[in-house]
């Protein structure tokens, strides 16, 4: 009889050689689901495999011809595209989330909860809902009339304001003390200063999981660059693969190159924004 503990299925409490035998095939059941596609995805693009029903985890015939493929259809101009707007837009986003956030936190107007929710009500709309008017939108921007259609602007603008992002910096701005906001004015601190010196600097958990999350959302993004681009020139990295999948002179084993490039750039944000990412979550646990 197994003891209970803390583990979610109580598998470090088996003793039995019958229960350790059945703990190992439970993890490497879970490895294998979870792992198993990763590593496949690895060999294969170091393979040579010119057959999509032969790709295998155990590496064979090690090429790096792959990726000399993969660039010489464009792959290295579709990764700079990708940069590029993922770069851009997440800088937009995350200032106007902090901004958005202090505003919606630290101070008190009228329809506050109507705009609250309004920017909830977004997270509920599927993307294909939002389609046709935005594209009718990008190719006529209203007050300026600017045709984005066809630039990478155009991929950067509509991703400046993610309600998810705004939402958590609100909340995380709400928790910082008022004492400190209080005692900051007495000493003759405006808005600014304040916003600055003493709220920005306490919601970096904050920073670090929007940063990861807006990161993966716009680095993922294949709906709205496929509205927005016009020719391959503007195309980004996940756009691009659907060319280079029906491409009849290109192997699995390209594909596969091309789509460790573009996973590699979110495994790197993550490993970046690691630290302030899981303080940020467990300051959310111990808020909920």
């Amino acid at each position: 009889m197994t003891a209970a503990n803390d583990s979610a299925l109580g598998l470090d409490a088996v003793k039995s050689p019958g229960g350790r035998i059945l703990k190992y095939a439970v993890y490497a059941l879970v490895l294998a689901v979870f792992a198993g596609p990763l590593l496949a995805l690895l060999v294969s693009a170091f393979s040579d495999v010119s057959d999509p029903t032969a790709l295998s985890v155990v590496p064979s015939k090690p090429t790096l011809g792959n990726f000399g493929i993969a660039f010489d259809h464009g792959v290295g101009l579709y990764l700079l595209n990708s940069f590029l707007v993922v770069g851009f837009g997440l800088l937009l986003q995350v200032v106007i989330s902090v901004l958005a956030g202090y505003a919606l936190a630290r101070k008190k107007f009228r329809f506050m909860t109507f705009v609250l929710v309004a920017i909830l009500a977004t997270l509920m709309l599927p993307e294909e809902i939002l389609a046709i008017p935005l594209s009718l939108i990008l190719s006529d921007l209203p007050v300026v009339h600017l045709n984005l259609i066809g630039s990478l602007a155009g991929m950067i603008v509509p991703l400046g304001a993610w309600a998810f992002s705004i939402l958590v910096m609100t909340e995380f701005m709400k928790d910082v003390p008022r004492e400190l906001e209080e005692a900051a004015r007495i000493d003759g601190a405006g808005d600014l200063r304040i916003f600055a010196q003493i709220i920005l600097p306490m919601c970096k958990p904050a920073l670090g999981v929007i940063g990861v999350f807006g990161f993966t959302m716009i680095w993922d993004q294949y709906l709205l660059p496929m509205l927005v681009s016009s020719d391959a020139s503007t195309y980004t990295l996940p756009l691009a693969l659907r060319t280079l999948r029906i491409d009849a002179d290109v192997t699995p084993g390209v594909i596969m190159a091309a789509s460790l490039l573009a996973l590699l750039p979110s495994v790197a944000a993550f490993l970046f924004f690691q630290r302030s990412f899981v303080r940020g979550l467990a300051s959310g646990a111990l808020k909920g």
